[in-house]
């Protein structure tokens, strides 16, 4: 298979599950097929819709249920395959606002164009900003001044 029909693929299965993703009360945050010889693993990666909380097991199985039901319905993957349903994981990367309003209260390293890091508690996302407080101070950071950003478990 190439990268052009993986891709491909992948667009058609994020169409087919993103309705049934969303009937569980979820967001569909990416879809992955990965081959290995004969093999085929289809990855799904699931979160909340929007805003703080976390996800559970209860709803993470509901909606497994619903994502094979429906692959196994409209048979879009050929031959054998290993379903795999997770979540973004607890230090997920952040690109979209969804993903900085998804991680209000828990903490982030922040990279700048400028090339300055920063670690501190995201406290507010919007559109077009994030808040984290760093060291007992807010600061305030445009989406577009981020070149990459991710939430850090802290111990």
């Amino acid at each position: 298979m190439t990268d052009a029909s993986a891709r491909s693929q992948e667009q058609s299965l994020h169409q087919l599950l993103a309705p049934v993703v969303e009937q569980t009360g979820l967001f569909l945050e990416d879809v992955r097929l990965a081959r290995a010889g004969k093999y085929t693993t289809l990855r799904v990666v699931v979160d909340l819709p929007d805003g703080p909380g976390d996800l559970d097991l209860d709803t993470l199985g509901e909606a497994t249920r619903a994502i094979s039901d429906a692959v196994d319905a409209a048979d879009p993957v050929a031959g054998q395959y290993t379903l795999e349903v997770s979540t973004p994981g607890a230090e997920r990367e952040l690109h979209t606002p969804r993903h900085f309003r998804r991680a209000v209260g828990h903490r982030a390293v922040v990279t700048t164009a400028e090339e300055q890091a920063l670690e501190g508690e995201v406290t507010a996302a919007d559109a077009d900003t994030v808040t984290l407080t760093v060291d007992d101070s807010p600061r305030t950071i445009a989406l577009a001044d981020i070149a990459t950003a991710r939430m850090v478990v802290s111990m």
